[in-house]
């Protein structure tokens, strides 16, 4: 039975999607590290909130192990690079918090431009301080958005509700896309020029780290408000504080922290910066909604395939899924088949070209691909799947392109996998048949039809009489059985190809014995 870990709080409705789909699903929360490293060899999948720590040494122990889902946007707690070489798939869930944390950072503007949260402490104190806490309205003032994805495009829709002006950076932002907001796409030197309030909605990565430094706030309009209910990381706490206190910033409305939970720190001191624990998506509607759909994408991953929201992998709809798997299994084989071949005789890869026709061309071509190297890639290294591939054949200086030809020839669809390496480039091609059972029809140009076979032996030779009933008489006396035999050749009398299928792998001495034939050049076992 296929198993899944929730070793953070989800609602107990996310639970029953997992059992109502046939999936064991074990809540087992507040675990350490050890307890988490001890038990998650048993399951094929992991679904966590910000509490788990998904580390390498976690996912090294997590033998079984398909996918992490995270309930929620952010994955600073997953490694992951190590999930990626480990071939696990890492989803999260960008869309079902969106809104709740899009109204939050709106909520903090408010707070911080009225002093809502000391005016109420005050007033509650038994003080009528009415002329201490005079605000700034938002009406007509300059909101710079740093991030403008799923949580920033809903700030500016109810921030330009607000009559305010907004500009936008996103180095993903195009001017259509700009446009379409109503925002004024803008580079990070004329937001801090302008912006009157600075609301940040970007990842956590190397390359956003203290996005806003000490040299960033010196650069801002004086009398700036800065809001940040993204991630913590994103802004030099210590470089705020001396802003703040020098005047050059007015004020700051944080939601998330550098260091979490966040028990103590020098901004806490300044009257005009609001604080809150990291409530972004803190609403129950929100809580369910990232639940929920964490459940399903797990689910329909582990059952189906389907991939959705993965930040390693290429996504496919559930709709997809179902049309796309024979196509994986037939770019997983022929990549397999021209690994083998390669791994037999020329060594080391350095182009991989993959081509598609006819009604193969207009499908995603993405997964494909990835199954195509992981196919391609397992012969010569450990561990190689669908998630790892693209990486694997990246770090080894591989350079991998695709093709796509409308044209329709002898097959309805076709898939054609060129290697090239220092000695020769290979092709092979198949294509889907019957109730989308692949078949293999093409070897370095010669036509060959063959089903694929748990083993097959390929010899290349020269078009001769004579080889096969010598070949067959080989194999007969060595007791190899054959299953079924294929031939194909360029032309008469030049080069041949014989692919046969046997019950079992032919021993290494049987193969010796064939490659001593005078008209044989190559002799390999190959197995699926």
């Amino acid at each position: 039975m296929v198993k899944v870990l929730i070793s953070d709080k989800l609602s107990p409705a996310a639970i029953e999607i997992f059992k109502t789909r046939g999936i064991q699903a074990d809540v087992k929360t507040g675990l350490s590290p050890a307890e988490l490293r001890a038990i998650i060899g048993d399951y094929d999948g992991l679904a966590i909130r910000s509490a788990t720590k998904v580390t390498k040494e976690v996912l090294d122990a997590a033998r079984n192990l398909k996918v992490v889902g995270r309930a929620g946007i952010g994955v600073d707690n997953v490694d992951v690079r190590a999930a990626t070489s480990r071939g696990v798939v890492v989803m999260n869930t960008p869309h079902g918090n969106a809104i709740t944390t899009a109204e939050h950072a709106i909520a903090m503007m408010f707070a911080l431009a009225r002093q809502i949260p000391e005016a109420s402490a005050s007033t509650k104190a038994g003080k009528w301080e009415k002329n201490r806490f005079m605000g700034v309205e938002l009406y007509a003032k300059t909101l710079g958005l740093i991030g403008c994805g799923n949580i920033g495009s809903i700030v500016a829709d109810r921030a330009i509700g607000l009559k305010m002006k907004v500009l936008a950076y996103d180095p993903f932002l195009t001017e259509a896309r700009a446009v379409e907001l109503g925002v004024e796409k803008a580079e990070l030197d004329v937001i801090f020029a302008r912006a009157d309030f600075i609301t940040l909605h970007t990842p956590l990565t190397e390359a956003t780290r203290d996005l806003i430094s000490r040299e960033a706030l010196a650069r801002m309009k004086p009398g700036v408000r800065l809001i940040n209910c993204a991630r913590g990381g994103l802004v030099d706490e210590a470089a705020l504080y001396e802003a703040i206190r020098s005047g050059h910033v007015a004020g700051a409305a944080l939601d998330v922290f550098e260091v979490e939970p966040a028990t103590a720190n020098p901004l806490f001191e300044l009257e005009n910066v609001v604080c809150t624990p990291h409530l972004g998506a803190a609403t129950a509607e929100a809580q369910e909604n990232v639940a929920l759909q964490v459940a399903e994408q797990i689910s329909d991953f582990l059952l189906t395939g389907s991939v959705v929201n993965a930040l390693n992998m290429p996504s496919v709809s559930a709709e997809e899924a179902p049309r796309l798997r024979p196509y994986m299994d037939l770019c997983r084989l022929l990549g397999s088949f021209a690994g083998q071949l390669t791994q037999a005789q020329d060594g080391t890869i350095s182009r991989i070209l993959i081509e598609y026709e006819g009604a193969a061309a207009p499908l995603n071509h993405r997964p494909l691909n990835a199954a195509a190297l992981a196919g391609l890639l397992a012969p010569v290294m450990e561990g190689v799947n669908m998630v790892n591939a693209p990486v694997l054949a990246r770090d080894h200086g591989i350079e991998v392109s695709e093709a796509s030809h409308d044209r329709t020839g002898d097959y309805q669809a076709l898939v054609r996998i060129s290697v090239t390496t220092e000695k020769s480039t290979r092709a092979v091609a198949g294509t889907l048949i019957g109730n989308g059972r692949p078949r293999l029809v093409e070897i370095k140009g010669i036509k060959v039809e063959a089903d694929f076979a748990p083993h097959m032996l390929y010899v290349t030779n020269k078009d001769k009489p004579g080889f096969i009933g010598r070949f067959g008489m080989i194999l007969a006396e060595a007791g190899v059985n054959i299953a079924t035999f294929h031939l194909g050749r360029a032309t008469e009398g030049e080069d041949a190809i014989c692919l046969v299928s046997t019950d079992g792998e032919t021993p290494e001495p049987v193969l010796e014995k064939v490659r001593a034939l005078p008209l044989v050049m190559q002799a390999t076992n190959l197995s699926f």
